[in-house]
């Protein structure tokens, strides 16, 4: 029994977003000194040559992320990274702070294994985002940032609120994720129209001097031929590559009292939607376009499932509050022993596997 499995029965009796921020606490001071992170390091880090993936132009440790929505404000990007972690992404950033929608927005699925939120891009802004960074320096994974819009934005101030925070966040970034996908934001607009997704594009592409490789995340409701529409648009508007998927508003096959919460479902529950989308979308693009694959990843076998299926990078989160600190080694751990039990030499020959190419 691990220290993390007695301490979660506590914590899980704290509300889910107070016992997140006691997290969140714990593992800033955790991050704020070279020997505390050397020994979060030394702990629970894991290193294999086979797990190393070039992709960006950058090469990840280990396929094995942070979604964005753990560390929206880049508060521990150095702890999650000492972690074992292989990359991690921040955000949701807005131009501006925001509340975000009324607590309780955060709700566990314990018989599930997932949770709901509906946090509506709560956090900070890019401005103290942005001092956090120069402060605290990037972590020595790979950086995405997760930019949105205000909530309160119209569709042409959604684009200028995109601009704005690339230009500010994107000198820090080794990658950039243009969120038009979240359940929990006001549906002021279609942000997944080919016209709004065209002038998004351009606008960032004005502003990428620095080649920074721009992404686009997408959801796992709609039906296949409707994302693989979308992934044909963003594709002629030269996205660099494909977060895969968003979180859920089905609810089908729950059985936690808490399945009635509206807002977006993560966790086990989506795992197959989610690898589903990645392969149909691997398989329309015969491999060719990079995708970070996310959605129940929290054993190595999900991960594992997911890269085959065509995901060159992991993500989690809501695997990680279930498996605690020791969830990037056990994944890594696991995920080296299964490329070496069906002969890949490296993730990078494992990716779409079972993939159906022509």
């Amino acid at each position: 029994m691990t220290l993390y499995s007695r301490v979660r029965p506590l914590a899980f009796k704290l509300p889910a977003e107070t016992a997140h921020d006691l997290g969140k606490r714990t593992l800033r001071a955790a991050q704020s000194t070279r020997p505390t992170r050397a020994a979060l390091s030394y702990a629970y880090g894991y290193d294999h040559p086979a797990l190393e993936v070039d992709l960006f132009g950058e090469t990840f440790p280990n396929p094995v992320g942070v979604a964005a929505g753990f560390d929206k404000n880049a508060e521990m990007t150095h702890a999650l990274a000492a972690l074992g972690f292989g990359f991690v992404e921040i955000g949701t950033v807005t131009p501006y702070p925001q509340e975000g929608n009324d607590r309780p927005r955060l709700f566990r699925l314990r018989e599930d294994r997932g949770m709901i939120n509906r946090m509506g891009f709560n956090g900070q802004g890019m401005e103290r985002v942005k001092e956090r960074l120069e402060e605290d320096g990037t972590p020595g994974v790979p950086l995405g940032v997760n930019v949105g819009k205000m909530n309160s934005s119209t569709a042409d101030e959604a684009i200028e609120d995109y601009r704005r925070v690339f230009d500010r966040l994107s000198p820090f970034a080794d990658y950039v994720v243009v969120n038009v996908s979240c359940p929990n934001t006001p549906e002021e607009f279609d942000e997944s129209s080919p016209e709004h997704l065209e002038r998004i594009f351009e606008t960032l592409a004005a502003e990428n001097d620095a080649d920074v490789p721009i992404l686009v995340k997408i959801g796992p409701d709609s039906p296949e031929e409707s994302i693989l529409e979308l992934v044909d648009i963003v594709r002629e508007l030269g996205v660099d590559g494909i977060v895969a998927t968003n979180t859920s508003t089905t609810r089908e096959g729950l059985e936690s009292p808490e399945r009635e919460e509206w807002g977006g479902l993560s966790g086990k529950p989506i795992a197959d939607r989610s690898t589903a989308v990645i392969r149909a979308i691997a398989e329309h693009t015969d491999g060719e376009l990079p995708i970070v694959g996310v959605g129940g990843v929290d054993s190595a076998e999900s991960a594992y499932e997911k890269i085959r299926a065509g995901a060159s990078l992991v993500q989690l989160y809501t695997g990680f509050i279930y498996g605690g600190p020791s969830t990037a080694k056990r994944i890594n751990r696991g995920l080296a022993a299964l490329l070496q039990r069906d002969g890949f030499s490296s993730v990078e020959d494992a990716v779409g596997a079972d993939l159906e190419l022509e």
